[in-house]
């Protein structure tokens, strides 16, 4: 009984299974199914028939706003009755949560859509024409037609007052990001401070300070110049705020692996954490270009308007896109505000385009190549290969001519010992045999 006890039991093989012959169905693994979309559909349904029967049956309620919020609170109780069918709580809450966020985000889309479209539907009379792009506005009167005059004096003064703005605030936003994050202490926590402050300045302050500095105490007169000092007033402390945070979030381990390779500290910030955090820094300078791009009473304040063209950043009054808008839109002459929503959209249009190339020069990941410089790796690679390959061949040819040379002069030598060695050398006697033995005489 004991030895039966002791034995192991028997390994048993599980039975095969029979599979069906038909394909494989592939699995769902979407987070979308059809319940959630019927039940949205429903809570929509539902929400807006209760809403238009309590403004139109029950309560003497008329105003578009209160019908979208009630509508909108009562879709979102009724998906979460019908989501509770189906899934527990936390499922309930964390959908309810899903489509509130995303409800919010569409808000906000649809927002920024009606805003863009307003303004290109009421500009789009002057924006066909050729000459508001390529015309001023100093032969313009209020009765002249769309076809006549433009804002190509304001887009002139736009591009250069932000090339300086940018050329002023891109290397000292840049160097003072870096010197907060990397020599720390009270000075640097002083300076965080300052700066933090200064990111809610108004920018009729920004305008007031400069009038004040530059053109009342230093005596310089109205020009782009002094519009972009304001704007880089603006600038500066959201700049270095943002790449400071930016700066913040390179691991420290980068920085250790370049001081243990020998590396100073300046030399570790100059090809270690600035490459990093290369797309973070782009995301700065688009966020201080933003806030000064469309600054209106610092340019009105430091540069005043003009209606002709100044591509003289240092003398004269030089009119910007928004102080063109709002010049322009504040006139009841039809073709005026026309060409005010016009320069608005154009100057959309030019903060699109911005953005789009700060993105492309600067959104690539650290050590990500571009398609140019990816073929240009290629192609060195190519010309170092047939390089080693020719040094390989010219090595090879110098190896066997040296071993050719080499076997010659080993032939020669042993062709110049076999007669020294058949023929005793002149006046030498002749050898002795010595196994002969002695001479008889």
């Amino acid at each position: 009984m004991t030895t039966e006890l002791l034995k192991e039991p028997a390994t048993v093989r599980p039975a095969a299974e029979d599979h069906d012959s038909g394909p494989e169905v592939r699995r769902n693994t979407s987070s979308v199914h059809t319940s959630d979309l019927l039940a949205l559909a429903g809570a929509a349904a539902g929400g807006v028939s209760f809403t238009a029967l309590l403004f139109v049956w029950i309560a003497p309620f008329d105003t578009i706003l209160g019908f979208v919020v009630v509508a909108y609170l009562l879709f979102l109780g009724l998906y979460a009755v019908l989501v509770s069918f189906d899934e527990n709580s936390v499922a309930v809450r964390d959908k309810v949560t899903a489509v509130l966020w995303q409800s919010l985000a569409l808000c906000l889309l649809g927002a920024l859509a009606l805003v863009v479209g307003y303004t290109l539907w009421r500009g789009r009379s002057a924006l066909v024409h050729i000459g508001f792009f390529t015309e001023d506005m100093s032969g313009t009167g209020p009765l002249e037609p769309l076809s006549k005059g433009g804002v190509v004096h304001a887009i002139v003064g736009t591009l250069e007052q932000i090339a300086i703005s940018l050329a002023v605030t891109v290397p000292l936003g840049l160097a003072c990001a870096v010197f907060l994050n990397e020599v720390p202490g009270r000075y640097a926590r002083f300076v965080r401070t300052i700066v933090e402050a200064m990111t809610a300045l108004p920018s009729i302050v920004a305008g007031l300070f400069i009038y004040a500095t530059v053109i009342l105490i230093l005596g310089v007169d109205k020009s782009g110049i002094a519009a972009a000092l304001a704007l880089s007033v603006m600038m500066l402390p959201i700049i270095i705020r943002a790449a400071d945070v930016v700066i913040r979030l390179v691991p420290g381990s980068l920085r250790e692996a370049s001081y243990a390779l020998g590396a100073s500290k300046w030399r570790t910030v100059w090809t270690v954490v600035l490459p990093t955090a290369r797309s973070g820094l782009t995301t700065a300078v688009i966020l201080g270009t933003a806030r000064g791009i469309g600054e209106t009473s610092p340019v009105l304040l430091t540069s005043g308007v003009n209606a002709g063209l100044n591509a003289d950043p240092l003398s004269g009054p030089q009119i910007s896109l928004p102080l063109a808008t709002f010049d322009l839109v504040r006139s009841p002459q039809p073709s005026f505000i026309a060409r005010g929503f016009g320069s608005a959209a154009l100057l959309m249009a030019l903060v699109l385009l911005l953005f789009v190339l700060a993105r492309v020069i600067g959104g690539r990941g650290p050590g990500e190549l571009t398609r140019g410089q990816r073929h240009r790796r290629v192609l060195a690679s190519r010309r170092d290969a047939a390089r080693m390959s020719r040094r390989a061949q010219s090595r090879g040819a110098q190896s066997r001519g040296a071993q050719s040379r080499g076997a010659q002069r080993r032939e020669a030598q042993r062709r110049g010992r076999q007669p020294a060695d058949a023929m005793p050398a002149s006046g030498s006697p002749p050898p002795v045999d010595t196994a002969s033995g002695p001479d008889p005489e």
